[in-house]
C-alpha cells in the first residue's frame, strides 16, 4: 500500500547554496561583523526587500542582544527538533526584517553534529526562497562548522579592519574558502577605517596578498568609516540606521547596500 502521509514523503534535496544567501564572515572576532550584518540587513529592508538575518555564530550568538530582542524561540529549539526553522523566525519591527536568533550566552550549539548542522543549512536555503535576501552572521574564524554553514551562501563578505591580526585572519579565511569553494564569490569589507582612503589602503594590502599567493582578486564591497555613534547605538540596543541615520558609518553601509543591489 502506498504511504500517502505527506510527513513521510522523501525530503526534497536542497541546493548546496542559495543564490540570494549572503554570509558575513571574518577571520577573527572584534571587527564589527555582527553589527555590520545587522546594519546591512536593515539597509536592505529599507529598500523594500524581504530580509532574513540568521545568527550563525554557534558559540557566541548575540544578534538578539544587539537588537534588544527577547525572542520566544531560537536556533536551539530547532536543533533540538522542537521547531522548524520557519517557526523560530522573529520579526524585528524597528528594522523591518526577520531574525532567527542563536542561543545567546550558552555556547550550547558550538558542538552541533555536522549532520544536524547540514540539515539546518539546507532548510535555511529552502526557507530563503520566501525572501529577497538571507544574511548569515557566521562565527569568527575558520573552524569546520563555520565553513560548513558558509556553504549555504553563494556570496561571502569578509569583514576586516586595519589591524595586522585581522588582515592575517581575513586572508586565512579567504584562502581556505577559495581552495574549498573556487566557485564562491568573495568580497571584502573594511570596517572601522579612519577614512575611506585609509580603508582602501587596507584593502590593497589584503588584495596584494591574495593576488600574490592565491592568484585571486576578491573585490572591495565597501569601506565603513570609524564612527563613535556605532558603539553608542550598540550600547543602547538601537540600530544605527534608526538612531543615527545620517552618521558616516550609516551612510557607508547604505551605499554598500545600494552597490550590492545594483550588481
Amino acid at each position: 500500500m502506498t504511504n500517502l502521509d505527506p510527513t513521510m514523503a522523501p525530503r526534497a534535496p536542497a541546493p548546496e547554496s542559495g543564490h540570494n544567501v549572503l554570509a558575513i564572515a571574518s577571520g577573527k572576532g572584534g571587527v564589527g561583523k555582527t553589527w555590520f550584518a545587522i546594519t546591512l540587513s536593515h539597509a536592505l529592508a529599507k529598500r523594500g526587500k524581504r530580509v532574513l538575518l540568521f545568527d550563525g555564530d554557534l558559540g557566541l550568538a548575540n544578534i538578539d542582544i544587539q537588537l534588544g530582542l527577547m525572542p520566544r524561540y531560537d536556533l536551539g529549539s530547532v536543533v533540538a527538533g522542537k521547531l522548524t526553522l520557519n517557526q523560530a523566525a522573529t520579526t524585528f519591527d524597528t528594522g523591518g526584517f526577520d531574525v532567527i536568533a542563536g542561543r545567546s550566552g550558552s555556547g550550547s550549539l558550538a558542538n552541533i553534529p555536522a549532520s544536524r548542522l547540514q540539515l539546518v543549512a539546507d532548510d535555511l536555503v529552502l526557507m530563503g526562497r520566501d525572501y529577497d535576501h538571507v544574511l548569515i552572521d557566521l562565527g569568527a574564524g575558520v573552524e569546520k562548522a563555520v565553513r560548513q554553514l558558509a556553504r549555504a551562501a553563494s556570496t561571502l563578505l569578509v569583514v576586516t579592519s586595519d589591524e595586522p591580526t585581522a588582515l592575517t585572519d581575513a586572508y586565512a579565511f579567504i584562502k581556505i574558502t577559495a581552495i574549498e569553494r573556487p566557485d564562491a564569490t568573495l568580497k571584502v569589507v573594511v570596517n572601522a577605517a579612519n577614512s575611506t582612503r585609509e580603508g582602501e589602503r587596507t584593502y590593497s594590502t589584503l588584495l596584494k596578498a591574495c593576488q600574490g599567493f592565491l592568484r585571486i582578486s576578491p573585490p572591495l564591497a565597501g569601506v565603513v568609516r570609524r564612527d563613535t555613534r556605532v558603539r553608542e547605538s550598540i550600547r543602547n540596543q538601537i540600530p544605527l540606521l534608526t538612531r543615527y541615520p545620517n552618521s558616516e558609518a550609516a551612510l557607508d553601509v547604505e551605499a554598500l547596500a545600494d552597490r550590492l543591489l545594483a550588481e
